[in-house]
């Protein structure tokens, strides 16, 4: 199992420099420009109101007007800086589109990196299954709830995660009509919970692929009993035949590159009166990368698809047979996943030290507030091959 290293590189702590050294000499002039930027969201430093920032060092300033969303996140997992409600803050930022005024070294090299290479192919596609799921099951088990279901729930009658959860589920099996019998592909499977699920609830047989060997072992002791097989496979290696596809939260690491090779693979695994269900986070723009900070520290590699490339990458494979938004319920599951990871910090083992502990917090609270502001969808997307005869009518 991966853990993450807290004694070097980018997890290493960073110790401050005497108060006379030149850092804190220079800090007065960096610190009136980055206050009035933050004034822009009506945000003050060391002010007295909930989403106030509040400055732990002085060397914040120099650090993220030179290295931007990146230079942020580190600073904040690093002590440097705080606010009692974060989400707010982070949001008031966004929605004052600052990200976009105050750019660094990371989103340079990542806009280059997306022209060279295919972040997404060969053992790169493996990256964030050793990096972000292998973390290990005991934090999941705390935060998701008692299904380990790592993507949106559904609260449109739920009042709990778990009722959420079951809720996406069950709407995921309805929008695919699934029939007892049935041979169903899971692509991205996680834990094993959404073909488990369908397996139980519908009678159905499946496959479902991952790139994380802790999810792989998991998902097969979850399944165990049932005509479900796990593999740990990547997507491009499919070619054989499902009566449906469905993949949940796995397409925001397919990346721009392989979105057309993704959707040639699912139409030649389905007949012709097959049906598939994408599941995915989108973005409003179309972009060829991620965050810089994201990047780094929770899913390397990945990339939020926007409506135009999703359309672009299945025109003349599929027919759009429904859209469905309900991102604004992504806030409220990340808020039950925070409320239930800070209830349990104190029950899990040492390698999640107060370093990890701010950068898993700093990611959920961003996370909520990229769809508080709208700047993140949830989608799904029913699409099949040749159109379904008198018109699809999508369960709600």
């Amino acid at each position: 199992m991966r853990t993450p290293d807290v004694s070097h590189g980018p997890h290493a702590t960073r110790h401050a420099p005497p108060a006379s050294s030149p850092c804190a000499v220079a800090a007065s002039p960096l610190r009136r420009r980055f206050a009035a930027l933050l004034a822009e969201a009506d945000v003050r430093l060391d002010g007295d109101r909930p989403w106030d920032l509040q400055v732990r060092d002085e060397r914040l300033f120099a650090r993220v007007l030179a290295t931007g969303s990146l230079g942020f996140g580190e600073a904040y997992m690093d002590g440097w800086w705080d606010a009692a409600q974060l989400d707010v803050l982070l949001a008031r930022l966004l929605q004052a589109r600052l990200d976009r005024r105050v750019r660094g070294i990371g989103d340079l090299w990542l806009a280059l990196r997306a022209t060279l290479i295919n972040a997404q192919a060969g053992r790169r596609a493996y990256r964030v299954g050793e990096r972000h799921y292998d973390l290990g099951n005991d934090l999941y088990r705390a935060m998701l709830g008692r299904r380990l279901v790592y993507s949106c729930g559904y609260w449109r009658e739920a009042a709990d995660l778990d009722a959420a959860q079951e809720a996406k589920l069950d709407l995921v099996c309805r929008k695919l009509g699934l029939q007892p019998g049935m041979r169903v592909l899971d692509i991205g499977c996680g834990w094993g919970e959404a073909l488990k699920f369908a397996a139980e609830r519908y009678g159905v047989r499946g496959v479902g692929i991952t790139v994380s060997r802790e999810q792989a072992a998991f998902a097969r002791e979850l399944c165990a009993g049932l005509p479900i097989e796990i593999r740990l496979q990547d997507y491009r290696e499919l070619d054989e035949r499902f009566d449906r596809v469905f993949s949940i939260g796995m397409f925001e690491h397919v990346g721009v590159r392989n979105y057309r090779r993704y959707f040639e693979m699912v139409r030649r695994c389905l007949p012709a009166d097959g049906l598939t269900v994408l599941h995915t986070i989108g973005t409003n723009v179309s972009t060829n990368r991620t965050d810089p900070w994201i990047d780094r520290y929770i899913f390397p590699n990945s990339m939020l698809p926007s409506v135009a490339q999703i359309a672009a990458a299945s025109e003349g494979l599929f027919v759009l047979e429904d859209w469905h938004n309900f991102g604004t319920d992504y806030d409220r599951t990340l808020q039950a996943w925070r409320d239930n990871i800070e209830a349990a910090w104190h029950t899990l083992p040492a390698r999640y030290d107060e370093r990890f502990r701010r950068m898993w917090r700093y990611y959920l609270h961003a996370s909520m507030a990229m769809f508080r502001v709208r700047h993140a969808q949830l989608w799904q997307v029913v699409l099949s091959p040749e159109g379904v005869p008198g018109g699809y009518v999508a369960p709600r």
